[in-house]
């Protein structure tokens, strides 16, 4: 498999773009938003995985249930100070785990990979030297490892595979954001397969856990000239194309020894509609290990639950969407695994009836399935308020009261973590 690719490489290093951060308003509750024409390359095909590399890794026995994990970039994880300073933190403290970008918003693969179709696609830009070594190290310490791989948003791929990147339908050219990032199409098996491909080659190297971000549609920029190549609206909502990806998801990694997770926005714990980006909650719990809403209270807007300024409430506001969000799960639950009982004749007892989710289609689910658990998002960085160690326990505790027993993830773009937010062991 050949590809001619672009000189020079492409990368953005605004570690600040997240699939929760931003500054679009999808509803008068909340506020957030979350890369020239390129030449084609015909004899590039995102078709044939390689196979997983072996021997078998060292993995991390056993895993853990409670997982209090933090976000590190490529560059983080490739600074040995920084990872001293994490796996001193997990000697003394709560924390026990990381996640660790393994591909960016820009495309970019930061470890190296022995896959022939990741090398054709030319993505490598290696930040971790030995990440295999480095999962080692962080397990010989008790830390999970999540490697996060960010799916839709994709500027390398978009550019080395036009044929895969959402148009601007007035110009052909490819469509970008209001901050000038593009995607490829949610609806291209090519586009699956290439980062399911990612995700086995971390996989060969022992990570615990793969985490799945921008997984949706854009939410932001000009939307109403956006042309995909392959998604077919009049065939599938958004959110029925955004189900498809996450049970193939699970058809792929499901046999593998690894967890998933997928991030999802905050008010998808609450809103019963796809957010106009294809994220309904309940196509994703039968397919993960853990759903991740990015509950970042900075992000919900002005007058959610009557606060001026929500960022200021952490705990009010994470309580409330994860209380939602556990209500839903046990819905879709008793839906899912609902076996009518037969009423004999001339009986005059109301037969039970399954919970309504009537904005969803139920048959597209597996029945019986095992439901995902809730591993939040929260925030750690200063938009709204300032974020304290308090304001993070805050958060934290909001976490567990609302029977979250499986943990957290903390974000801050910029890696910076108070030993003052963790709880001493």
């Amino acid at each position: 498999m050949k590809l001619s690719l672009p000189p020079g490489p492409l990368w953005m290093k605004n570690p600040y773009v997240h699939l929760g951060i931003g500054m679009i308003a999808l509803s008068s509750l909340f506020a957030f938003s979350s890369h020239t024409a390129f030449r084609p390359v015909p004899d590039a095909s995102l078709k044939t995985p390689t196979p997983v590399p072996s021997p078998t890794p060292w993995r991390l026995e056993p895993v853990p249930q409670t997982v209090n994990a933090v976000y590190l970039t490529g560059y983080s994880t490739g600074n040995s100070k920084k990872i001293k300073e994490i796996i001193d933190l997990a000697d003394t403290t709560e924390l026990n785990g990381v996640v660790i970008d393994i591909k960016d918003y820009a495309g970019k693969i930061f470890f190296q990979t022995n896959s022939t179709l990741i090398h054709s696609i030319g993505s490598e830009e290696i930040r971790i030297p030995d990440f295999k070594n480095l999962i080692a190290t962080l397990h010989e310490h008790h830390i999970y490892v999540s490697a996060r791989i960010a799916v839709f948003q994709d500027a390398h791929l978009s550019k080395v595979r036009p044929d895969l990147a959402i148009k601007n339908s007035q110009t052909g050219a490819i469509w970008k954001d209001r901050k000038g990032l593009s995607w490829v199409d949610p609806g291209s098996r090519d586009v699956w397969d290439y980062n399911l491909e990612v995700a086995r080659e971390a996989i060969a190297l022992g990570v615990d856990e793969i985490n799945f971000d921008y997984v949706r549609f854009p939410s932001d920029g000009d939307m109403t000239v956006l042309s995909y190549p392959l998604y077919n609206p009049n065939a599938l909502s958004k959110a029925e194309q955004m189900q498809k990806f996450f049970a193939y998801v699970h058809e792929v990694l499901g046999p593998m020894p690894v967890k998933t997770s997928v991030d999802l926005f905050g008010l998808a714990t609450i809103n019963e509609d796809d957010l106009g980006i294809g994220q309904i909650i309940e196509y994703a719990y039968p397919y993960f290990d853990y759903i991740a809403p990015m509950v970042y209270p900075s992000h919900y807007a002005k007058g959610f639950l009557g606060y001026q300024n929500p960022a200021s409430y952490p705990y009010e506001v994470i309580f409330y969407s994860l209380e939602k969000a556990q209500v839903r799960r046990s819905k879709l639950d008793a839906v899912l695994s609902y076996v009518p009982s037969p009423t004999p004749e001339n009986s005059t007892s109301t037969p039970l009836k399954a919970p309504d989710v009537s904005y969803i289609k139920t048959g597209l689910l597996p029945r019986n399935s095992k439901i995902a658990k809730l591993r939040p998002w929260l925030q750690v960085f200063d938009i709204g308020a300032t974020y304290t160690p308090e304001m993070v326990r805050k958060q934290i505790q909001a976490t567990l009261d609302t029977n979250n027993d499986s943990g957290w993830y903390l974000w801050n773009p910029s890696n910076i973590y108070n030993p003052g937010i963790f709880a001493r062991e």
